[in-house]
């Protein structure tokens, strides 16, 4: 580069720079600001290549290194983001950054933007560091997006109005219309239009000369007031006034200067006194001034005037912010807010400025996240009262008796308080129930039971056992016992230790604690041969007493023998049957008079042969014994009922522990006593009961829990007024109060006496007592003689001025105070001021009043005079009574009150006992005893009016406001029903079934009584239980055959048939054994036939063979099949001679149903309704059912030959719910008067269903809420007027003020203009009474007045709004008199202010009809007014309708599509190139519009012969194309056919009939008749 010239090398760098990376990152050995940050540095050509860097402009060379801000990781913590709201959404600038509106593209909105600041902050104060810090952590928020701006909304404006009537009456004047703005433009729209039209309007009369022009004087705004610079001039008119001293005869001094100084707390205020001015002049009719002269002819108007000095409010310090009213954190989320005031120490006066808001309000605590979690509230409850029964009962129930063991289903109730939720407190204070509202409330009623008692049920008694030893384990002696038992079948409920003994013992000798059972089986088999004595082999098992096998060696020897001797009879031996079973004992015990025997018998079954056996003698046939031969002496163990359950100290284990480890309740023991009872006798001696029977004496047990009285802690005090106590006020009270949680148990601590307790309030100050006191009046002051040299008006010191009085502060020892306390004490200030005048010479003169007249009574007025003086007398205008009155009259008081009842009564209010103290909302509490009905009082509000029938207070007229009189509430009647008829027999005759019993309806319930229960179509409600029928009364019991007896002459033929007989018995089911003949056979059952008692019978000779009786059949199977067969046996008993043979000894039948085989199966009847205890009402009880064991033929038989498995359930618990009556809360107290005057006013008080009625329980009442009249008194409210025309004071036009007056009126508070009332401050005459108005005069141009408020409209997109908040908008226009003054106009303008509810408006183009080309057209609103604006000019339909080539054909017009029509009542014949050819009439419709045709070779113009003949016809068949209606044909088809069925007729009826060889027989008809089915 060196050796390169100049110029090359100077080229070079012309077309090099430097070309920088990005910043590397910043690297440092601490964190902190000690970081450095390089980057790379290239010099690059322009054709992009690389050079060195020395061949590039060193100058221009960018810095390759700076000292940066390292940051670490823990800097995260330290810096944030901190980002703005979005700013305001403007529109995209266009290229050369003009902000213009697409209003031809915008459709619904046009794009936008919107900025936000993002910058990088500390997060300890909140100071701004470099973005790369926060970079460093996370992307920089977006600082723009995009957005949408409606599209632009032009004004929108209304019609114009009616034009008014003209400027002038003669001549050329102006009229105008004005229209209003109804929306003002938006989002770039068009501006408002014009809002008045101005036109010149002519009179048919000229102006006379010389009068075309109108003077008018014309009067300015009245100056500022001020004073002179000249204090010396000052001194003769100027008054100050100075009210420090405390004399208050010397109130009045002259000052040469103005006290501008306020004290910090003063006790007087200055005022000053000044005047002000106004310009006067005379105006022309076309707007241009004239000569004062001109327009004053007989006086000048006053143009200055006395004022008062304006001062300012003065206010002091703003005090300290009240705590935030958030001091803690919730779940609302909302910011609490702290007050500060200050109050006004210097009213303002004479227009000075008002004060500003003397409190102020701000959020606090708006996020806290430090403020610890507010207190939570949740309902608590008591414990559960005592289970009653007795609320259950219906008015009939309860007049049946004694209702003190009641049992079954019931209720209870608790109380409901609200309490704190604890942080370290186990029971927390109970608090107002207003605090848990929002949160569900507990029940305070639930159902519950009382456990009926249920008597022990016990089964039969067991028969006697063997004599055994008390203790076999350890026998004693020869004494033993006899025992029997029975069992509990139902433990007994409700009544413990109600079993009686269930073991009875009877002492016996030679007691056995083990004997032998022998079962004998099998056949005898001879000793030797086939007949003669042998043995039987039997079984034998030693066992104990309680039947279970033991070892044999310890029943006593000697053991029974393995066989038993026996015979098998040999042919002509004697044959005897075997002993039938033992009898039962006729006794069950021996005694003097009477034994106990058992009996057994066996029969002769054939007769010896010679040589043979020979039979046993007839005794020898039955046999004897005793039994039952113990004694009928019965003992056994009686125990009396448990004792309490008393302390052990004996007893080791005297605690009990529970799993957390903590004691409960100690362990102690109950006593009983235990005696040997003697049946029929009474107590012995121990020894004669058995002894280990004997029950226990002693038991251990639970000692009943000691449970002391718990209550919850005190609640807060009530608390007391804040602010000062009025004069001779109660002194107030607070009050506090617990709950019982639950009541002492067990020898507990009692529940104090104390659960409320009041006190007084601490002492109060008394609210001081400040007063105004008002001085008397200064002389009236002018304007100054220097002011009113030069002026127009009076030069004598006369007219209009002030007059001004001291007021000051007196406070309770009657010395003057700072005036601050009378303002917040004192009531409204008195005016210090009013308006006096000093009489001029001209001015009329009077005499003084003269004293009122005397008052004649009630309604009449009093009355005083004066009268002109001097030369008032001859004045016209002293004349006039209306500006100068004579004579005044005033109403006579009247202290006469008349009482008049208003409005209705009062509900009945029954008298109730409320538990004093308990604030409303502090608990809920249901009572189940409540009265509601029965007599009580009922109120109603008297008005107190005065003589002319205007309210005064209640007071002059009665001492509560109200009268009142007795009332009566009628009390429910609760359904009636009968009582329980007789049961009815059993559904089923043999069997089980139900008996079913009913009620039936007496009295329906009245005034909201119990309903009855649900009732049948008969309105009766039954109860069924289970029956039983026997199934037979008697049954058929028959004793052995009799040995069958032959009626024979010799020995020889002792043998063969024969008869025999037996005994036939009737036993009942209640064991009475009856004789067949003198018993009814309808009392068996009829299917079973009476049993013969004789039959014959073979008795076997001596060679027969004896078979014994056949055995029972065999079983057939279950299912009855009849290829299956049953058989019996039987043995020989005898063997035949050898020539002789047995017969046969198996018999088989088929098994057949319902003859030789039976199936048998269950039936259960039907469920019994539920059963409950005799004084129970409702709760749990049971329902059972009986179970039959049925034959197949329907023969109902023992339950035991039924051999199915027995899974029916023949009871079952159930419920019968309980009509539980609804319950209410208390009543609460009486709300506060909803109004504070007037007849409108009304006290509530309510209450609430804590339990709504369940079934037949007694309904709410309908009445949850009672109302009260409150004492009428009259309210008084301030009643504005009015606003007057505007008054120009002794001008023509200019400024002037508008008013209204001011009045106080009493009424009922129903006045329908209430403005204002006591409670709001009296409203200021400057503020709300005088107004600032303006007249123009002829010729001026000037302004309308506001328009009314336009209805509130949203900006919307597609009729969907994007805000919440509307607008309204209201105008003035501008009013030209004279074109000449226009120059002087001031401008139209609107006004727009927030409002609510507002809508979406949509607007549309309008048109009429067209008249001839033209229409018109205007823009509508959605909701009907037509408005200018809104509309898009694009879619604006045209008003002018214009046709190329011009429509010049007879009858043609140019239509709305731009081509030539025909007009109504002509066809169009078009040429065919498409235009209009010409016209041609309708043919037939004058009125109708004919159909376009194309073709040209139609008919001509000019009538047909057809059309002339259908021309009339109201229904043409030639269509106005020329064609044949379509109905036509069908017309022409119908006739047609009308003609050949008229010749067809005309045929059949001329033609012979045929004879009929025979009549038709007659038909039936046809019925159908309907039975319901739906396919009918």
């Amino acid at each position: 580069e060196a050796n390169l010239p100049q110029s090359v090398a100077s080229r070079i760098k012309s077309c090099v720079v430097f070309l920088a990376g990005q910043w590397g990152r910043c690297l440092g050995e601490e964190c902190g600001s000690g970081g450095v940050q390089t980057r790379t540095l290239w010099c690059v050509h322009s054709e992009g290549w690389t050079s060195h860097h020395s061949n590039c402009p060193h100058a221009e060379q960018p810095e390759s290194q700076r000292p940066c801000f390292k940051v670490c990781e823990w800097h995260q913590d330290l810096f944030e983001w901190e980002v703005s709201d979005w700013a305001t959404c403007v529109l995209i600038p266009f290229p050369h950054n003009q902000v213009k509106l697409r209003t031809g593209e915008c459709i619904t909105a046009q794009h936008g933007i919107q900025r936000r600041s993002v910058q990088c902050v500390r997060t300890s104060n909140r100071t701004s560091v470099m973005s790369r810090i926060c970079e460093f952590f996370s992307h920089k928020p977006e600082m723009e997006q995009a957005c949408l701006i409606p599209c632009p909304q032009d004004c929108v404006v209304s019609d114009f109005s009616y034009w008014s009537s003209c400027s002038k009456t003669c001549g050329t004047g102006l009229q105008h219309r004005t229209r209003d703005v109804l929306a003002t433009p938006m989002y770039g729209g068009a501006d408002c239009p014009n809002l008045t039209h101005t036109r010149p309007c002519s009179n048919p009369l000229p102006c006379p000369p010389g009068e075309q022009h109108q003077y008018s004087l014309k009067v300015g705004p009245w100056s500022d007031c001020w004073q002179p610079q000249d204090k010396v001039v000052w001194q003769s008119g100027r008054t100050m006034l100075d009210f420090s001293s405390s004399s208050k005869d010397n109130l009045v001094k002259q000052h040469t200067q103005s006290l501008h100084h306020v004290p910090h707390h003063p006790k007087s205020w200055d005022m000053e006194l000044g005047y002000q001015t106004r310009q006067v002049r005379c105006t022309r009719s076309d707007g241009r001034s004239a000569m004062l002269s001109l327009c004053t002819q007989d006086h000048t108007p006053v143009n200055y005037q006395t004022c008062i000095m304006p001062k300012h409010c003065e206010i002091s310090d703003w005090s300290s912010w009240s705590p935030c009213s958030k001091t803690c954190r919730c779940q609302d989320l909302l910011p609490g807010y702290r007050i500060r005031t200050r109050h006004m120490k210097q009213i303002p006066i004479g227009g000075g400025k008002q004060c500003p808001a003397l409190e102020e309000k701000e959020a606090c605590n708006i996020i806290g996240d430090l403020l610890p979690h507010c207190p939570r509230y949740v309902w608590k409850s008591t414990a559960w009262g005592d289970c009653r029964v007795a609320p259950l009962l219906s008015q009939q129930d309860r007049r049946l008796g004694n209702v003190s063991g009641l049992c079954g289903g019931g209720v209870q109730t608790r109380e409901i308080y609200c309490v704190q939720v604890p942080e370290h407190q186990s029971l927390s204070r109970p608090v107002n129930g207003r605090l848990c509202a929002g949160s569900d409330i507990p029940s305070s009623v639930q159902r519950c039971s009382i456990l009926c008692p249920q008597p022990c049920l016990l089964s039969s008694w067991s028969s006697w056992g063997t004599c055994l030893h008390d203790n076999c384990l350890e026998p004693q002696g020869r004494k033993g016992f006899r025992q029997r038992r029975r069992q509990v079948l139902w433990e007994p409920l409700g009544v413990p230790e109600s079993c009686p003994h269930l073991l009875e013992s009877i002492p016996c000798e030679d007691p056995i604690c083990y004997m032998w059972r022998v079962e004998t089986g099998g056949r005898c088999i001879p000793s030797s041969g086939t007949c003669g004595p042998g043995s039987v082999a039997q079984r034998r098992v030693c066992v104990n007493d309680q039947g279970v096998d033991v070892s044999n060696g310890q029943c006593p020897d000697p053991a029974p023998s393995p066989t038993v001797p026996c015979e098998v009879s040999c042919p002509g031996d004697c044959v005897i049957s075997s002993w039938s079973s033992w009898s039962s004992c006729s006794t069950s015990c021996s005694s003097k008079n009477s034994e106990g025997r058992q009996r057994r018998s066996r029969t002769m079954l054939a007769l010896p042969g010679e040589g043979g056996k020979d039979c046993p003698a007839s005794s020898a046939l039955k046999e004897w014994r005793e039994c039952n031969n113990h004694p009928c002496v019965v003992f056994h163990w009686e125990a009396t009922s448990w004792g309490p359950c008393i302390e052990n100290s004996s007893m080791s284990l005297n605690r009990t522990f529970l799993e957390n480890g903590t004691v409960t309740c100690a362990v102690g023991v109950q006593n009983r006593k235990v005696t040997c009872i003697k049946m029929n006798v009474g107590q012995v001696i121990s020894k004669r009961c058995l002894d280990s029977a004997r029950p226990d004496g002693v038991r251990p047990c639970l000692l009943p829990c000691r449970r002391d009285c718990k209550v919850t802690p005190f609640s807060e005090w009530t608390t007391c007024p804040g602010s000062c106590l009025p004069a001779n006020s109660t002194i107030p009270t607070q009050s506090r109060y617990r709950t019982i949680i639950h009541r002492s148990a067990n020898g507990g601590q009692e529940c104090p006496d104390t659960l409320y307790e009041e006190r007084d309030c601490e002492a109060l100050p008394q609210c001081p007592s400040y007063r105004w006191q008002t001085h008397r009046w200064q002389l009236c002051s002018l304007v100054p003689d220097s002011i009113r040299q030069g002026k127009a008006g009076p030069t004598e010191p006369c007219g209009d001025g002030l007059e001004a009085r001291g007021v000051s502060c007196i406070g309770e020892d009657e010395e003057q105070v700072d005036m601050d306390l009378c303002l917040q004490w004192g009531g409204a200030m008195p005016p210090r001021t009013r308006p006096c005048r000093i009489p001029c010479k001209d001015d009329c003169t009077f005499t003084t009043w003269s004293k009122f007249s005397e008052c004649s009574g009630c309604g009449t007025f009093r009355s005083r005079k004066r009268s002109l003086t001097g030369r008032s007398k001859k004045r016209d205008h002293c004349l006039r009574a209306e500006l100068y009155p004579l004579l005044e009259t005033e109403a006579c008081s009247c202290n006469d009150f008349l009482s008049q009842p208003f409005g209705n009564w009062s509900s009945c209010i029954l008298p109730e006992s409320i538990t004093p103290g308990f604030p409303l909302g502090v608990r809920q509490s249901g009572h189940l005893d409540q009265r509601e009905c029965g007599h009580g009082r009922r109120y109603r509000a008297v008005t107190c009016l005065d003589w002319q029938g205007r309210p005064v207070s209640p007071s002059l007229c009665s001492e509560s406001g109200y009268v009142e009189e007795a009332c009566h509430v009628p009390c429910p009647l609760d359904c009636k029903l009968s009582d329980w008829s007789p049961w009815s027999p059993c559904s089923t005759p043999c069997g089980g079934g139900l008996k079913i019993r009913s009620k039936w309806l007496r009295e329906k319930s009245f005034n909201g009584g119990r309903p009855c229960p649900k009732l049948d179509l008969k309105n009766q409600v039954y109860e069924a239980i289970p029956c039983q029928s026997a199934c037979r009364q008697f049954e058929w019991v028959v004793e052995a055959w009799s040995t069958c007896t032959i009626n024979t002459v010799t020995e020889a033929s002792a043998c063969g048939e024969g008869l025999q007989s037996r005994t036939v018995v009737t036993v009942g089911r209640n064991g009475t054994v009856g004789q067949v003949n003198s018993l009814d056979d309808s009392l068996c059952n009829q299917e079973d036939p009476m049993p013969v008692r004789t039959q014959t019978c073979i008795l076997p000779c001596p060679g027969d063979c004896v078979m014994s009786q056949w055995g029972s059949w065999s079983s057939c199977p279950l299912s009855c099949d009849p290829t299956e067969s049953r058989r019996r046996r039987r043995h020989v008993l005898r063997l035949p001679s050898p020539e002789g043979t047995c017969p046969e000894d198996i018999q088989t039948e088929a098994c057949v149903l319902n003859s030789t085989c039976f199936i048998y199966h269950y039936n259960v009847s039907d469920w019994s309704s539920c059963q409950l205890s005799e004084m129970a009402v409702c709760g749990p009880g049971t329902r059972s059912r009986l179970l039959d064991c049925v034959r197949s033929d329907g023969k109902v038989v023992e339950l035991s030959v039924c051999e199915q498995v027995n899974t029916w359930r023949l009871s079952e618990g159930c419920d019968v719910e309980c009509p539980v009556n609804c319950v209410l809360s208390d009543w609460s107290t009486w709300s506060e008067c909803s109004h504070t005057c007037g007849h409108q006013g009304q006290m509530l008080r309510s209450r609430s269903i804590l339990q709504s009625a369940h079934k037949e329980g007694r309904p709410c009442p309908s009445q949850l809420l009672h109302t009260r009249s409150c004492p009428i008194r009259p309210c008084y409210s301030w009643l504005l007027g009015d606003w007057s025309l505007c008054h120009v004071e002794g001008a023509d036009c200019g400024e002037g003020v508008r008013q209204r007056n001011l009045t106080c009126i009493v009424h009922w508070g129903d006045w329908p203009q209430q403005e204002s009332s006591l409670t709001r401050p009296r409203p200021s005459l400057a503020q709300e009474l005088v107004l600032p108005c303006s007249v123009p005069c002829p010729g001026d141009c000037h302004m309308t007045e506001w328009s009314s408020w336009s209805s509130c409209q949203l900006t919307c997109l597609e009729r969907r709004s994007f805000e919440t908040i509307g607008r309204q908008t209201r105008s003035r226009a501008v009013v030209v008199q004279v074109l000449e003054n226009q120059e002087n106009c001031p401008q139209q303008g609107f006004e727009t202010r927030p409002c609510k509810g507002g809508t979406c408006h949509t607007y549309e183009w309008r048109t009429s009809g067209w008249n001839g080309n033209e229409r018109v057209v205007w823009c509508q609103r959605s909701d009907g007014v037509n408005v200018t604006g809104g509309c898009f000019l694009q879619n604006r339909p045209t008003t002018v309708r214009h046709c190329h080539p011009p429509c010049s054909k007879p009858f043609s017009h140019c239509t709305p599509s731009g081509v030539c029509g025909c007009e109504k009542g002509y066809i169009e014949v078009m040429t065919t190139h498409g235009f209009l050819d010409y016209c041609t009439r309708t043919p037939g419709i004058h009125n109708k519009k004919a159909d376009v045709k194309t073709n040209s070779g139609l008919l001509k113009p000019g009538p047909s012969h057809i059309q002339d003949f259908f021309s009339d016809w109201s229904l043409q068949p030639i269509g106005p194309d020329g064609r044949v209606q379509l109905w036509a044909y069908g017309v022409t088809a119908a006739g047609f056919l009308l003609i050949v069925f008229i010749i067809a007729l005309s045929f059949l009826l001329c033609k012979a009939p045929k004879p009929t060889s025979s009549p038709c027989p007659p038909q039936k008809p046809l019925t159908l008749a309907y039975d319901g089915d739906m396919d009918m």
